[in-house]
């Protein structure tokens, strides 16, 4: 049994039960092997939760980064709306999702620092890249957008209110949220481009 194929049942572990309630016996159950063998591969329980924290938030950044890249023929507009949602969807289905917007807001009580470590680079990280992608407005609208940098950190704000809902209220609160707040977003961060003639 590898140490991947351990982290990849001790996330499911975590998402469903936190780190609190996660269990190493019941981790090493579901991968047919005695709970002494986790320590082959890893320190402690701590370790592994950290070691698999770090891969998921690894792999969250390179998706948040893929959406974008995936989606930079789209307006502008519909980019980050459409990322909101994708991340609506992506909650409901996906337990590494689950995991890491738990972690991010929850992180278990004697590990917080270490998990904040992992959080507040990962959010500034994309705070950059939005306002680089912000600063480019939205020219097939006539429009830009003012303050791209508070533009970037509103949207971030916006972010984690919708994740918040997600966790605590479900999907169908949150698109209720986000309905009713990216009109109001988007109206505030943008203007209309206007063209002086000389």
């Amino acid at each position: 049994m590898s140490a991947a194929d351990i982290k990849q049942s001790a996330l499911a572990h975590f998402a469903k039960n936190g780190y609190e309630g996660a269990s190493l016996k019941h981790i090493a159950d579901d991968c047919d092997i005695k709970k002494p063998s986790i320590y082959a591969h890893f320190s402690s329980k701590k370790d592994l939760f950290l070691q698999v924290l770090q891969d998921v938030f690894h792999r969250q950044e390179e998706m948040m980064v893929a959406y974008f890249l995936d989606h930079s023929d789209w307006p502008l507009e519909q980019q980050l709306h459409g990322f909101l949602e994708n991340r609506l969807q992506a909650y409901q289905m996906d337990d590494e999702v689950q995991f890491f917007m738990r972690m991010a807001f929850f992180p278990p009580s004697t590990l917080y620092d270490e998990v904040m470590a992992m959080v507040y680079p990962l959010l500034d990280q994309q705070e950059q890249n939005l306002s680089k992608l912000l600063a480019a407005g939205c020219p097939e609208q006539g429009r830009i957008i003012r303050h791209p940098r508070n533009a970037a950190i509103a949207f971030m704000t916006l972010v984690d209110g919708i994740h918040l809902e997600t966790v605590y209220g479900g999907e169908e609160r949150a698109s209720r949220r986000l309905a009713a707040a990216w009109p109001v977003y988007w109206l505030g961060v943008t203007k209309q481009r206007y063209n002086h003639k000389s």
